[in-house]
């Protein structure tokens, strides 16, 4: 008598995201960022007052804010108020603004003992890497978020990318200038990011008379 072979199992696992928050990251709020901006001063962490500000200021990915070095912010002593980069996933050029508040905490940065012959600008304490790591930036936004009392799970290194620039287009409602500065290619891009709904667009379509 044949006997039926039945199909293997195998036990199944979770799934990766089973209890996290997935999707769009929120930006920060104008006192949600003065209040991680009052604390880090207040700590006297000049590294982790520089990445904050200049995250903030550049709308940079994570990727290329980590890559930053010295002589792409600091020429002749003084931090540019202007910057440009080029973005490693669209090899395209970036420009940003640099505002005094964090051309100050830059400087204070890079004229610190700790910083004496450094190439990049937020260099890593490990020998096998000469900047800080992508996820180690992430989990200073989860240090910083969850100082002031947000769930970091909501927020991420995105939120700060798009924190500026969220602001700018609730000002403005200017999408072509959100999407120069976030250096999206299509401007369809730049309306997924920010999460621009139909009665924004028609809100900005309102204002134009032909």
């Amino acid at each position: 008598m044949s006997s039926i072979q039945l199909p293997a199992t195998r036990p199944s696992r979770p799934p990766w995201n089973k209890g996290r928050l997935i999707g769009q990251k929120r930006p920060l709020l104008p006192r949600q960022v003065w209040a991680i901006r009052a604390r880090l001063e207040l700590a006297d962490n000049l590294r982790d007052l520089a990445l904050f500000n200049l995250a903030i200021d550049s709308k940079l990915r994570g990727c290329d804010l980590v890559r930053l070095r010295v002589a792409d912010l600091v020429a002749g002593g003084n931090v540019r108020d202007r910057v440009s980069v080029i973005q490693s996933k669209t090899g395209r050029p970036v420009q940003f603004e640099v505002s005094e508040n964090t051309r100050r905490s830059v400087l204070a940065w890079v004229t610190s003992s700790l910083m004496l012959g450094q190439v990049y600008l937020f260099p890593s304490r490990f020998h096998s890497s000469p900047h800080i790591s992508t996820r180690q930036y992430a989990r200073l936004v989860h240090d910083w978020v969850s100082a002031i009392g947000l769930d970091p799970s909501g927020y991420g290194t995105h939120s700060l990318r798009r924190t500026k620039a969220a602001l700018i287009y609730r000002k403005t409602g200017n999408l072509r200038a959100v999407q120069l500065l976030l250096g999206h290619t299509k401007v369809d891009s730049t309306v997924r990011y920010l999460g621009v709904e139909l009665d924004d667009a028609l809100s900005i379509a309102e204002k134009i008379d032909i």
